[in-house]
């Protein structure tokens, strides 16, 4: 089984990159083969709506995407884990979800999308308690996945944490990445 993790913060080391650390342990824990993209280590250009994805399920922008899609392509799980900003995922995730353009069109316009369903969990970390922190990103994921033929089968939704390693305080987080990524690569 491959597992692909998908880092959408920015900050090395911070609390979303620890988080999926753990989760990528577990998943390894489990026998699997884990892989981490840092999303702002790439160049990837923004989805510029010239629709060639709608003829053939290929974007015709070439850069970074093209391994990433790939990658995505390839996986059996995929962990998404982002911070969250003004309440939605970063715009590193925000670039590869609207990329993935191509891969919707393939499974719903020209439904040729040859992949077999994958698992995914979503980790996000937001800094607010607010009780509707999460309501639009996890749609964003739930809707991303779907373009991507993956069950949303998990997630991890941490409030009120901010500073970088902060989530190191947290007596659970750790714990249950590390679970959450068991439970992904599970039977």
């Amino acid at each position: 089984m491959k597992v692909l993790g998908i880092m959408g913060s920015p900050r090395l080391k911070g609390n979303t990159d620890l988080l999926l650390d753990e989760a990528l342990k577990g998943a390894a824990s489990r026998g699997a083969e884990v892989e981490k993209v840092i999303v702002d280590r790439l160049g990837i250009a923004p989805c510029k709506e010239y629709y060639a994805c709608l003829k053939d399920g290929n974007c015709i922008i070439r850069d970074d995407m093209d391994d990433l899609y790939r990658k995505i392509l390839e996986a059996d799980a995929i962990i998404v884990a982002t911070p969250i900003f003004f309440y939605t995922v970063s715009a590193q995730l925000l670039l590869v979800i609207s990329r993935c353009q191509a891969l919707w069109a393939r499974r719903y316009v020209l439904k040729n999308l040859k992949t077999p369903l994958k698992r995914g969990a979503f980790i996000a970390v937001g800094a607010t308690r607010g009780a509707k922190l999460f309501d639009g990103p996890r749609l964003t994921a739930k809707y991303f996945f779907q373009a991507i033929n993956t069950e949303y089968t998990a997630e991890l939704l941490i409030r009120g944490v901010d500073k970088k390693g902060e989530i190191k305080q947290n007596p659970t987080a750790l714990a249950d990445a590390y679970e959450l990524g068991k439970k992904l690569a599970g039977p």
